[in-house]
């Protein structure tokens, strides 16, 4: 905008203003002691006070709601809402009036006008009423850029702009963390823990209105946020899901591959997509955010070419008694191997069977199951190890120690 522009008077005056919620009144009670000297005073006056609870007069949040005084803060996945207005301050009647609002981001500009066409007149003390509604998806500054375009009755084309610039500050401090669970005896792949923590770093508390996790095509999610409590599912959070100013909350959830998924050991090895966490809140009298994270990745557990799980074990076994154990070995490679297994023997776990044995090939992604025999020369919980894997096609081997752990007792 030029200076001769920005000097000139403009026929139509353009208003902007921001629409928010009204906030509860606060007062400060001043109270005194009955033997003090002003008596009762304070105590009736609160009591007259109109912007105070009748009977609880010495809160300090009133009944009363009072308009916002300033622009305020603006977070991250709340909606923006303006009123725009343009009225025509002059003694003529002023046609062709277009109004335009464009928000500018640091990557993008937005037209946020409800509609594109010109109005063919306005009158004297006449104005043009508009309420533009964003969510905010980015942080940092934005520009609200409001422009008016209008021809005067000598068919002078005018034109003029105006900036509001305000920044959009984030709400929220989201934290993940992923641990990886080895299979159990009842699941063939393993699952994975996703740990969230979510912190209110604004100034107000928040009603944390729902914390879901959306998983990838890949994976079902089960929430572990709840507790059976006579048979309903109770937040582990308590009833008022209430967060304080710079309070932190810690979310737990299990994911674990749909059945097409488990077999195939190369869809689930490397980097994984785990799905996205979807965040809703209310603030100030209902006031509702969203926020919805990007794809969440994790590593998976490497298992080199060779995985050996455990698929069966007792829980308890005697001393110097032979029992059986169930292995499940999986070619992880895109290679077809030739394996050999041996068994070495430890200072408390002695294997029964011929070691060096033949166990064939083995493609890309197949698996087979071993049942073997060992017992244990040692009380106590002992750790199951000693188990070597060769491949002959690339001499390669592959040792795999604290495989289980198991509880021996006297047989006596």
């Amino acid at each position: 905008m030029d200076v001769t522009q920005a000097k000139q008077e403009h026929l139509l005056a353009l208003k902007v203003m921001r629409l928010t919620k009204p906030t509860l009144f606060t007062n400060i009670p001043v109270t005194c002691e009955e033997r003090d000297l002003p008596g009762d005073l304070f105590n009736q006056l609160m009591k007259d006070d109109p912007s105070t609870v009748k009977g609880a007069e010495t809160l300090m949040l009133g009944e009363m709601l009072t308009l916002p005084q300033n622009f305020g803060n603006i977070f991250l996945g709340e909606t923006f809402s303006s009123y725009i207005s343009v009225h025509n301050d002059s003694q003529q009647v002023v046609k062709d009036i277009l109004v335009k609002a464009d928000l500018q981001t640091s990557s993008q500009r937005l037209n946020l006008s409800a509609s594109s066409a010109a109005v063919a007149e306005l009158k004297q003390d006449c104005c043009i009423d508009d309420v533009i509604h964003h969510e905010v998806k980015e942080i940092g500054t934005h520009i609200l850029v409001c422009a008016v375009s209008y021809t005067t009755q000598t068919g002078e084309k005018m034109y003029f702009r105006k900036f509001f610039k305000f920044q959009v500050l984030k709400p929220l401090d989201v934290k993940t963390k992923f641990y990886n669970a080895e299979s159990d005896l009842s699941s063939v792949t393993d699952e994975v823990f996703l740990e969230a923590q979510i912190q209110n770093i604004t100034s107000s508390p928040m009603f944390m209105e729902k914390v879901s996790l959306e998983p990838s095509i890949m994976y079902n999610v089960a929430e572990l946020n709840t507790v059976n409590h006579g048979g309903d599912s109770v937040s582990t959070f308590g009833t008022r899901t209430y967060l304080q100013p710079m309070d932190t909350r810690q979310y737990l959830y299990c994911l674990k591959p749909k059945q097409e998924f488990s077999e195939k050991v190369g869809v689930i090895k490397g980097v994984t997509v785990i799905g996205k966490l979807d965040i809703v809140w209310k603030t100030n009298l209902g006031e509702r955010g969203r926020l919805q994270t990007s794809q969440l990745q994790r590593m998976a557990p490497g298992y080199g070419d060779v995985r050996l799980s455990l698929e069966t074990i007792p829980d308890t076994v005697g001393l110097e008694e032979p029992f059986n154990i169930t292995c499940k070995i999986t070619n992880c490679s895109e290679r077809t191997m030739d394996l050999v297994l041996e068994m070495c023997n430890t200072n408390s776990i002695h294997w029964c069977g011929v070691s060096g044995r033949q166990l064939g090939k083995l493609h890309p992604t197949s698996s087979l199951y071993l049942t073997l025999t060992l017992l244990s020369s040692v009380q106590g919980l002992q750790s199951v190890s000693g188990l070597r894997l060769t491949d002959t096609f690339l001499k390669r081997t592959y040792e795999y120690d604290d495989i289980a752990q198991v509880c021996v007792v006297s047989s006596k």
